[in-house]
């Protein structure tokens, strides 16, 4: 079962095409994130998963295709612009300023707050444990711990979308459990969510709906019940319980 049409839409995105130097890394891309909702995108290494974020992010032009948020047609804007608009992209990796201290990091978060806050207070209460790393440079802590410096300042900037890629990389269970109850906590409170995650089960329990993406193209669609059971889907994730 593929997400609502008529439900009030966070994210919209049909018919994108990307080519890389003549490669197509995008084919008829389409999908949407109802308002308040968590969609999650699974498939294998390759599939074009983080193309598909960083397209609706700005950061990279498609050749075709068009892409709204809450009804505003993005696709043709700077991503800076993107940015100002509520879209809040967490790329692959670690999205920190790795020679500033996690302090500054925190506070720069404050510039894209519009509520008077404490971005220091609020970081900590979001993960303790960068309580004792204020003073590390960012980029010197743990990988887990950088992700959750990084969530903490997407989450703080107030995100109409929160767009999230591969958050669990690398990281012990246990902080991808952190992580990801941080994730659900906001998505309770009615956060937009668009989710790329190879930790197949982590991202089935927090899903709403489910796309299945191979060689840039989505290949299934529904609820993660439907995941859990259909056989196109387990043939794309390798099997899910």
């Amino acid at each position: 079962m593929s997400p609502e049409p008529t439900t009030p839409l966070a994210l919209e995105v049909r018919g994108l095409r990307v080519s890389y130097g003549g490669v197509q890394a995008l084919r008829d891309v389409s999908m949407v994130v109802p308002e308040g909702s968590v969609v999650a995108v699974l498939g294998p290494n390759g599939a074009g998963k983080s193309t598909t974020l960083r397209t609706i992010s700005g950061l990279i032009r498609a050749q075709e295709g068009r892409i709204w948020v809450q009804g505003q047609r993005i696709d043709r804007k700077p991503a800076y612009k993107i940015a100002r608009m509520g879209v809040v992209h967490v790329p692959e990796g670690r999205g920190i300023f790795p020679s500033l201290t996690v302090r500054e990091n925190l506070e720069m978060a404050e510039a894209a707050v519009t509520e008077a806050t404490d971005p220091v207070a609020e970081g900590i209460a979001l993960f303790p444990a960068l309580a004792s790393r204020l003073r590390q440079l960012a980029g010197s802590m743990s990988g887990g711990e950088q992700q959750m410096l990084a969530l903490a300042r997407a989450l703080m900037a107030q995100p109409k979308l929160l767009m999230v890629d591969e958050i669990s990389m690398g990281l012990a269970p246990l902080i991808v459990a952190q992580l990801f109850d941080a994730l659900r906590e906001r998505a309770e409170a009615g956060m937009s969510l668009l989710l790329v995650e190879q930790y197949v089960e982590a991202a089935l329990g927090l899903a709403d709906y489910v796309y299945v993406m191979d060689k840039g193209s989505i290949v299934d669609v529904g609820e993660p019940s439907d995941m859990r059971h259909g056989s196109l889907a387990s043939a794309y994730l390798g099997g899910v319980a």
